[in-house]
């Protein structure tokens, strides 16, 4: 029921509640003593990323909730999915995953009061903006969360950005010669502004390395600016690695894929040699320690014990 609602948070909520009465899930005489009632104080963690529905690529999300369990112990902590695809097809393989949405409204039913949202996405884009919206929905109404605060995305400030490039670049494969290429694939969001992130981020990598290079699947850079690039340097080899939380699909398939209009096979008709390496950022500790450097300003500005 709550799928089709869900990019409709005021309805989503309200037939939310209203069908959280009509199956028992709390009475009338209990949510209007809760309304009435001052409550305690009671904090928890939302962790909102895109998702995955690729076995392989769990890992880096799996490595990540390893470590907020370990920086922010005795929290509780919850996992949300933006993506509607990725739920789905989850549910059909018996795995369920809320929507931030969803999430927001069990952890509000559950006595939550305070809640820090993580948003795993690597810029504050679209999606980031619809997810801000929406969970701060949470705290206009009556019964609503006390206090909702947001960890940024991985690249929000200078300093993010000069971490992530070091943590990237000291991951790449140790046998990476210097006269050949390292391309970072991101995602991009060519309507967005934010999409600007990305060619800063490959003028820093440039700056450290003339042969480490970032493009996106759509936005900006594009591989179409890079390979001319690779050509004229007379490159024979290409490392290809995800500039994403995880190694999922686009890793596999527009990356990686046996596809002709693929990264490898397109470096391929061009004589260059690809490597792909299949590790999102997810599994760099140095890339993650930035993502808790915004969990704990956000779980700091919640203001409870």
């Amino acid at each position: 029921m709550f799928g089709r609602l869900e990019k409709h948070p005021a309805v989503f909520l309200g037939v939310f509640v209203l069908w959280a009465v009509l199956c028992g899930g709390f009475g009338v005489e209990k949510a209007l003593a809760k309304h009435g009632a001052a409550q305690e104080a009671k904090r928890a963690i939302l962790v909102v990323a895109f998702g995955t529905s690729v076995p392989e690529a769990q890992k880096a999300y799996d490595a990540i909730d390893k470590r907020l369990g370990e920086a922010f112990p005795g929290v509780e902590r919850r996992w949300a999915y933006t993506s509607g695809i990725i739920r789905k097809k989850l549910r059909s393989q018996g795995t369920a995953v809320d929507s931030p949405e969803t999430a927001l409204a069990k952890l509000m039913e559950d006595g939550f009061t305070h809640v820090a949202v993580l948003s795993l996405h690597v810029i504050p884009g679209a999606e980031f903006h619809d997810l801000y919206m929406n969970a701060r929905l949470f705290t206009q109404m009556s019964g609503g969360f006390k206090k909702v605060t947001f960890a940024m995305p991985l690249l929000s400030s200078s300093e993010d950005m000069a971490d992530v490039a070091r943590a990237v670049t000291a991951a790449v494969p140790r046998e990476r010669r210097p006269d050949e290429a390292v391309v970072f694939m991101g995602h991009g969001s060519e309507h967005h502004p934010a999409d600007a992130f990305y060619t800063a981020m490959d003028a820093l990598f440039q700056k450290q390395d003339r042969n480490l290079f970032l493009a996106t699947v759509d936005g900006s850079p594009r591989f179409e600016d890079v390979l001319p690039v690779l050509e004229s340097r007379k490159i024979t080899k290409a490392y290809l690695i995800p500039f994403m939380v995880v190694a999922g699909d686009h890793a596999r398939n527009d990356m990686a894929g046996d596809e002709a209009d693929s990264w490898k096979s397109r470096l391929a008709a061009k004589g260059i040699a690809a490597v792909p390496v299949f590790r999102g950022m997810g599994e760099i500790p140095d890339v993650v320690d930035v993502w808790i450097r915004h969990l704990r300003s956000a779980v700091e500005a919640l203001g409870t014990p």
